[in-house]
């Protein structure tokens, strides 16, 4: 059937639609990744967007029970190139399109995503209806243009109430803002004690659980529709070491005093050189993001910039000069991506370790 993909700036891009023939509405950005798009449909930082493939091909591998971040995604639709009606890969379970049904959300091929990506990059995002060919090009413009993004996304995709994924070695409570499953795995990986809680949960009730650190995951959405994390994180600082990742190191800016502003188009993609200032070593990496922490309101924190993007020279890292905490902005669990920065939760439980036993000299001394 076709349909057609409507931009608020009125350009129509018209195409085949795949999987749910539900009409919707979102903001539409673009990811340039060659592979990994069952991470990207499962990533929950992708809560309320239309997400654009650069790739030509996508579906070509077809659907595994092991690659996604999230049980149930949060993405709003799907747009590509071509999609691959017949898989093939010794994994794969079911075609692109059966998932989409299975779960619910329209797609639409045919699309010139070249001239799409360049549109969002000369632009910037924009809000876009997905719907039937039937339907008025200016009364869904009107709607589009009427229509607020939510701010909500946070707690759409966030646990409801908290779990655990024990282990023997060290207890990490893991905020979860929109969590890649990927990040649980890295922390399982090595054997952590991980209690999972609501983005909503407070400084008191994290730190009842006694913790020997503490992670803030991704998620989605503009930081400052958070206030009660950045709260929390407020007053976890300086009493267990802590770790934040994208939408995390947004949140621990702010609770630093330094700002946050929206990106014109965002980095999404895994191909993002980054540069650590400290080692001056640069490693590519995985990043889903619309939101960044603005340079030169770090200066007068107790912040320094550990880590910059080469493309841009955007924020990419953080690190508190009085206390154990350090933050970054790309994904170093990748799921999708290089596994370049895969040794930060190391440095984290490393950090971890030496905080534990610095506090027992204490105690003895």
């Amino acid at each position: 059937m076709n349909r057609q993909l409507i931009l608020e700036d009125g350009t129509v891009f018209k195409g085949e639609g795949f999987g749910s023939l539900s009409a919707v509405s979102g903001e539409v950005v673009f990811n340039t990744g060659m592979t990994g798009y069952q991470e990207i449909l499962s990533d929950p930082s992708y809560c309320g967007q239309i997400v654009t493939l650069t790739y030509p091909l996508i579906g070509n591998y077809g659907i595994n029970r092991d690659d996604f971040e999230s049980i149930n995604p949060a993405i709003t639709a799907f747009v590509v190139k071509e999609a691959a009606d017949f898989p093939s890969n010794w994994r794969s379970e079911m075609s692109l399109d059966e998932y989409l049904k299975m779960k619910g959300i329209p797609g639409i091929s045919g699309v010139d995503t070249r001239k799409l990506t360049k549109i969002i990059r000369q632009h910037g995002t924009l809000r876009a209806s997905l719907c039937s060919m039937e339907e008025n090009k200016e009364e869904v413009l009107e709607k589009l243009r009427a229509t607020k993004l939510r701010q909500d996304q946070v707690k759409m995709v966030s646990t409801k109430s908290p779990y655990p994924s024990p282990g023997r070695g060290h207890r990490i409570v893991l905020v979860d803002f929109g969590m890649k499953h990927g990040i649980l795995r890295e922390l399982n990986d090595r054997n952590c004690d991980v209690i999972v809680v609501p983005y909503n949960t407070t400084a008191a009730e994290i730190l009842a659980l006694s913790p020997d650190g503490i992670m803030l995951s991704n998620g989605p959405g503009n930081p400052k529709d958070v206030p009660q994390a950045i709260e929390m994180i407020k007053g976890i600082l300086g009493k267990v070491p802590l770790f934040g990742i994208c939408l995390g190191h947004q949140l621990f800016a702010l609770a630093c005093g330094a700002d946050t502003v929206k990106m014109k188009f965002g980095h999404r993609g895994s191909n993002h050189p980054v540069k650590d200032l400290r080692t001056g070593k640069v490693a590519l990496t995985s990043q889903n993001h619309g939101y960044t922490v603005e340079e030169g309101t770090v200066a007068g924190t107790d912040l320094e910039i550990t880590h910059i993007a080469l493309n841009d020279g955007s924020v990419e890292g953080l690190s508190h000069k009085k206390h154990a905490a350090f933050t970054v902005q790309y994904h170093p669990e990748a799921s999708p991506g290089p596994e370049d920065a895969n040794a930060l939760f190391d440095e984290f439980l490393t950090t971890v370790e030496s905080v534990k036993q610095g506090d027992e000299a204490y105690a003895k001394a």
